[in-house]
């Protein structure tokens, strides 16, 4: 099968294209026939060596897929030859990844792809709907009527987190640097999109939520200013962080104690199968519904892959601003 690959971390250009053997499935194991797969922040930086794994050599790069069952493994209780299914979790811990024609794996990391929605869809939704739902319910526990704050509302994660919110009747309030991404944000039915360049976002947060602070801060900065967000913070408010690895910022202890607020980190790969299940029933419903809406920034091919590497490092670790939703790779 063809499959992108790479030897050993490096830039983009380590990224090759070409055949490699095509998975056997092993009992408890299916292969997938791939329809497309989603490029995310984490395959950059495993790819660049900034998360430094024990890597497979070749490793197949990509996390998330979609696509068509092609074989099952012995005792595969779930799946059978034909069936539409998605996954997230794939290059990591070992796995091959995504980028390839086909995908192997244990079937409890697979889930029944919704019908109705194609696999660019289930794909881009996978790895960055489970990070928002895991914040959301998991950790924070948001529940109709809470208001939610996350900056970027048409990143990957910020666009999943305020769908969910508006999808459990929740407010959803975010933040975006253009009109256009504005216009999108109000199309999912956010509460109050603000423009980073021009709005004072904490005069802004204050004057929506009568001064209470909102209930759940959903932080996907790099490098959180606590200053400011626990300022925002609702009595008892919640703050998620899933992103900065070697970010040390300054944290407001005395301000955040004294409302009985809670700080919960997490990584979305430290999930086992069962606990991403129950985010992915909840994906599929809201998918099917058209409660949940994914934005393709870009699309490659196969073949493009190093180039699909470039483009989405450039917007991740570049900032260039250049890409609105996700990258996916087709075969």
């Amino acid at each position: 099968m063809k499959a992108a690959y790479l030897e050993s971390p490096g830039a983009p250009e380590v990224v090759k294209v070409g055949e490699v053997p095509t998975p056997k499935p092993k009992d408890g194991e299916i292969l997938v026939k791939v329809g497309a797969a989603a490029l995310n922040p984490i395959d950059v930086y495993i790819r660049a060596g900034t998360i430094p794994l024990a890597l497979p050599k070749p490793y197949i790069t990509g996390t998330d897929v979609a696509g068509t069952v092609a074989e099952v493994g012995g005792n595969v209780k779930r799946f059978k030859k034909g069936d539409r299914v998605w996954a997230s979790n794939q290059g990591l811990m070992g796995r091959q990844g995504s980028l390839a024609e086909y995908v192997c794996c244990g079937e409890e990391w697979f889930h029944p792809t919704p019908d109705g929605v194609d696999d660019a869809q289930a794909a881009g939704a996978a790895l960055v709907g489970v990070t928002a739902h895991l914040g959301l319910f998991r950790c924070a526990g948001l529940k109709a009527g809470e208001t939610v704050f996350v900056n970027g509302g048409t990143g990957g994660v910020g666009s999943m987190v305020v769908q969910m919110a508006k999808a459990v009747g929740a407010k959803a309030v975010t933040t975006v640097g253009s009109a256009e991404k504005a216009k999108l944000c109000q199309s999912w039915g956010v509460d109050l999109v603000l423009n980073y360049k021009t709005d004072d976002i904490s005069a802004k947060v204050k004057e929506f939520t009568g001064g209470k602070g909102v209930n759940v801060w959903y932080e996907t900065q790099r490098e959180p200013d606590f200053l400011k967000t626990v300022d925002l913070l609702a009595f008892r408010g919640r703050m998620i962080v899933m992103a900065g690895r070697t970010a040390q910022p300054l944290f407001p202890v005395g301000p955040f104690y004294v409302k009985d607020c809670s700080l919960y980190g997490f990584a979305m790969f430290n999930s086992p199968p069962d606990e991403q299940r129950v985010c992915f029933d909840d994906l599929s419903r809201w998918l099917a519904n058209k409660k949940l809406h994914v934005t393709i920034g870009k699309t490659f091919k196969l073949d493009e892959a190093a180039a699909a590497h470039r483009f989405l490092e450039e917007n991740t670790v570049g900032k260039a601003g250049t890409l609105v939703g996700k990258v996916i790779v087709v075969p």
